[in-house]
């Protein structure tokens, strides 16, 4: 009888190897899965804060800045959806007639890091000449 030389099947050392390299594979798949969502979650939160800022400068807008600054630095807390933010709104006078600089900053903290944006944007408040022309009746 002629003994069988070649057999058909896998080794031991070649299913392990395999088995190895389509772990790592999954593993890695994984973790870009995971990367992914965390960075989506972060996102969220920027998105949030962004909005945040706008809703203060629009109320900012409304008001008007002279009242903002007679009122002096703000700054309060904002939840949605169950994420807490603090906004603080600081405002610098710039040597120019009725020109303020105005700083809004969002913080918060996530997963024991805190996180945070600032938006600087310049608004005009009353002139004194038009306060002037007001009392007086002149135009």
């Amino acid at each position: 009888m002629l003994a069988k030389t070649k057999t058909k099947g896998f080794t031991l050392v070649e299913v392990v190897a395999s088995s190895v390299i389509l772990c790592g594979a999954v593993m890695i798949v994984g973790a870009i899965g995971t990367q992914a969502l965390t960075g989506t979650h972060l996102n969220r939160r920027y998105e949030m804060a962004a909005s945040l800022v706008d809703k203060q400068l629009s109320l900012i807008d409304y008001i008007g800045i002279d009242s903002i600054v007679e009122m002096g630095q703000l700054e309060g807390d904002y939840e949605d959806s169950g994420y807490e933010y603090n906004w603080k709104i600081d405002t610098e006078y710039q040597e120019i007639d009725s020109l303020y600089l105005v700083t809004l900053t969002v913080s918060w903290v996530d997963r024991n890091r805190p996180y945070s944006i600032s938006v600087d944007t310049m608004l005009n408040g009353e002139t004194l000449s038009e306060e002037g022309s007001a009392g007086t009746g002149q135009e």
